[in-house]
């Protein structure tokens, strides 16, 4: 296997660590862009190299034939079109609302039909403080260029599977950029993506620990938010999700091995009285 490659603003990809697949073109993740570089030779044509756009370690996914960067865990976000994001409702406009991805950006705007099936009568009626679970749709070109999201697939008008759309309900915790791109990893059902992560097993745990009463859902945005809803409501379901939100704030402070984690989970569903 390959050892991993750490990468600094303007390193290039060397190619053997690309996917070698021809099964269809190659996809840039976030950190990453296509350059092209003039030949020596007047009657050779352009080559192409992929250069990195922030530190931290190449990731590849053999089955999608991508390639992205991890990002170093506390780096601010910056929006990539492709991620998926948690974002806030701030204020609507007859056709856009204005949400909230980050403190320090702009606000992102949010088609009001950007939604699967909807409609003016039938589009969802969002308020200040409202949650979506979005995917960067543009970025734009240039300093103060718009942001744009969607809760739908462009192509088919279909939301996409992983809940996009309004989060009711549950809770939403911080993490750093790093743990955020390393949790959507893990929780990949591509193996390729889990191995890239390989020893973070907090949600496989906490899943096993809340699987009898309940189980609960998450979604986790690049942007350095997780949301969190257990089932069962009432105070079981509060703990409980106190629970998972204190988890992983304590794996994002502390570099944790696997059985450490196993451990962490222990104690803190104990701590809180989460029956298991």
């Amino acid at each position: 296997m390959t050892s991993p490659l750490i990468l600094l603003p303007g390193d290039e990809v060397p190619s053997e660590y690309l996917p070698s697949t021809n099964s269809g073109p190659l996809r840039l993740g976030a950190g990453l862009r296509l350059l092209s570089r003039p030949s020596s030779n007047p009657s050779t044509p352009l080559s192409h190299v992929i250069s990195a756009t922030q530190p931290g370690i190449l990731s590849t996914d053999i089955k999608r034939n991508a390639v992205s960067i991890l990002s170093t865990p506390n780096r601010r976000y910056l929006p990539t079109p492709g991620d998926l994001v948690i974002a806030q409702i701030h204020h609507s406009s007859p056709d856009y609302f204005f949400c909230m991805v980050t403190p320090q950006a702009p606000q992102a705007l949010l088609g009001q039909l950007s939604f699967e099936g909807a409609t003016k009568k039938t589009r969802p009626m969002l308020k200040q403080g409202d949650l979506v679970y979005a995917r960067v749709l543009s970025t734009g070109l240039g300093a103060g260029a718009e942001v744009e999201l969607t809760c739908v697939n462009p192509a088919t008008g279909k939301a996409e599977p992983g809940g996009l759309g309004p989060l009711t309900g549950g809770m939403v915790f911080d993490v750093s950029t790093g743990l955020a791109a390393r949790l959507m990893k893990a929780s990949s059902s591509s193996a390729e993506q889990q191995e890239a992560v390989a020893g973070l097993v907090v949600l496989e745990e906490l899943g096993k620990k809340l699987e009898k009463t309940g189980g609960f859902e998450i979604a986790v945005g690049r942007n350095g938010k997780v949301w969190v809803d257990c089932a069962n409501g009432g105070d079981y379901a509060v703990k409980a999700t106190v629970a998972i939100g204190r988890c992983l704030s304590t794996l994002d402070q502390h570099e944790l091995n696997s059985t450490n984690q196993r451990k962490l989970v222990t104690r803190i569903l104990r701590e809180m009285k989460v029956e298991t």
